[in-house]
């Protein structure tokens, strides 16, 4: 089974999430044997781990893009922006 699919790191978050939904919809459905079911709990796991590793990656994104926000608030409240404005527009 694990050998006709993509390697779960290569997948994007949606491909994991959508096949991992659809091994819970087969394991669910009680139809396979349990050497399959094995392999399904398996490769689901892998699929959940790569999902959390994504969804953190996007976290920790999200969250330095408002460090970055905040940095530059912190920079306009301290007149900092300001002040290099200021000094191009007495170039001009």
């Amino acid at each position: 089974m694990a050998s006709t699919q993509p390697d779960v790191d290569s997948l994007t978050y949606e491909q994991a999430r959508d096949e991992l939904v659809a091994i819970v919809a087969k394991l669910e459905a009680g139809a396979a044997t349990l050497d399959e079911s094995l392999a399904l709990w398996e490769r689901g796991e892998a699929l959940a781990a790569r999902c959390q590793s994504l969804l953190d990656g996007a976290s920790e994104r999200i969250r330095a893009a408002r460090v970055d926000i905040a940095d530059v608030d912190d920079a306009a409240d301290a007149g900092v922006i300001g002040v290099v404005a200021d000094e191009e527009d007495e170039d001009t």
